[in-house]
């Protein structure tokens, strides 16, 4: 094995754990285009899914097949006609339809079976089940268009399907439906995959698409993805943007990802399939690769609680090992978890303070400021340092002091003075480690 790689694989597997755990049993709608198929995207896409499904996520993966459809029609001489940015489904185009759902599903069973050894499709077992899970309704006549056998989703077998994934299957759901007396409509997998979702109330709907994701500028191409949306903000994006007619247009996937968490999906996601390992990237890291929207910002800052303690020793274990801290027992943490403030990302502990008091000299120490790697660089030290100060003057404490070895800049810009430790606290200064040589700083605290 080279000497390089345990330095990097251990760390990573480390950092990717809680993930893996957070997951486990999460309910996932995934919606693959037509168009990754068709650009050969199928069996790595496949292999990622399969990963997922190893580590004991319930997945329902819906297919589109719009480009496979229009190459039907054209081998027929048959033109697509479009509407609104929905295909109208004319019995031609509903012939072609239902061939390549039965091509597609062929293919992706098949991808699913495979197997091969030195891949990570090796040894697994993942059982795929289909079925008439959809009931649909026409689209009808819109602004004097006849949309014929296209249809929308009216209900959705959300028993059925969740008995399934229960099952530890993985089902898969083309974009056809049926109505009650058994006419067969085409539908879009945006559709299908937003109703089941809702119908499922799953964790997560990722779409996998043409598109990289929202940018943080819409009038700038080249602007950076924004990775995380708040829902009132897509909301408000959506306002001011064109009624999408392609799925290149903005405006395509994110009134899915809004109407799905406005039903009570906590995370929607547009992910760019044409990045290898997007599914992966997205799941198993902080900032992923793609576009997330959720109700409310993930991210939250609060008070620790005694479930947090696991967390908070995890996130400090590396400082204490390296000497940027002082080493504090699981007992002691413990004990404080009340004195504790933590920065928390889906459920991970990405930053901790904590906020120690002396009210004989009415002043209080900030310990344990902690930021993981992975987030540094964000803001979350100076919203922990907030916190903690709102805390402290909260408490009546009129100055806020830290102890540190290697930091004493940062806590300089914000406002913290140099003192001698003889100004500590009389109970602070018998605990002092004179060996350690820790520069004491000191922030007077003005009342808001």
């Amino acid at each position: 094995m080279s000497l390089v790689f345990p330095h990097t694989f251990v760390p990573w597997f480390r950092a990717v754990a809680p993930y893996i755990h957070a997951y486990r049993g999460k309910t996932f709608v995934v919606a693959l285009a037509g168009e990754a198929i068709a650009a050969g995207k199928l069996n790595t896409f496949v292999q990622d899914l399969s990963i997922l499904h190893a580590m004991g996520l319930k997945l329902v993966l819906v297919h589109g097949f719009r480009p496979q459809v229009t190459e039907q029609l054209a081998a027929k001489g048959h033109v697509s006609r479009y509407a609104r940015g929905i295909r109208i489904t004319d019995p031609v185009a509903l012939d072609a339809a239902q061939e390549a759902a039965g091509q597609l599903r062929f293919e992706i069973e098949a991808a699913f079976s495979q197997g091969l050894p030195n891949t990570p499709m090796a040894n697994s077992t993942v059982r795929v089940v289909s079925g008439n899970f959809l009931t649909a309704r026409p689209v009808g006549i819109v602004d004097g268009v006849d949309f014929m056998n296209s249809g929308l989703v009216r209900r959705v077998d959300q028993f059925a399907i969740r008995r399934a994934i229960e099952s530890g299957a993985l089902v898969l759901l083309s974009p056809f439906g049926f109505s009650p007396t058994g006419e067969a409509f085409n539908l879009t997998m945006e559709d299908v995959a937003t109703a089941t979702a809702v119908a499922l109330q799953a964790d997560k709907l990722v779409f996998m698409t043409e598109i990289a994701g929202i940018r943080e500028n819409q009038d700038d191409p080249e602007s950076a993805i924004d990775t995380e949306m708040a829902l009132a903000d897509a909301r408000r994006l959506l306002e001011t943007l064109p009624t999408p007619t392609q799925p290149s247009d903005t405006a395509f996937y994110l009134r899915y990802c809004v109407k799905a968490c406005e039903s009570g999906v906590e995370r929607s996601h547009i992910l760019p399939y044409a990045t290898d390992g997007a599914l992966l990237l997205e799941v198993f890291t902080h900032d992923g690769v793609g576009t997330m929207v959720v109700d409310e910002k993930l991210e939250s800052l609060r008070e620790a609680g005694s479930d947090d303690v696991g967390g908070i020793l995890q996130l400090i274990e590396p400082f204490e090992r390296d000497g940027t801290l002082v080493r504090r027992e699981r007992k002691e943490i413990e004990r404080d978890i009340e004195y504790y403030s933590v920065v928390e990302h889906d459920g991970i502990i990405f930053g901790c303070a904590a906020l120690y008091p002396y009210p004989e000299a009415r002043t209080a120490e900030m310990a344990a400021l902690t930021v993981s790697p992975l987030s540094q660089g964000q803001g979350d030290g100076e919203r922990l340092l907030k916190r903690i100060e709102q805390r402290a003057r909260a408490a009546g404490h009129e100055s806020l002091f830290v102890l540190t070895t290697r930091t004493m800049h940062w806590f300089i810009k914000r406002g913290f003075v140099p003192v001698d430790p003889e100004w500590l606290p009389e109970a602070r200064k018998r605990k002092y480690n004179w060996d350690r040589r820790s520069q004491v700083l000191v922030k007077r605290l003005i009342s808001a």
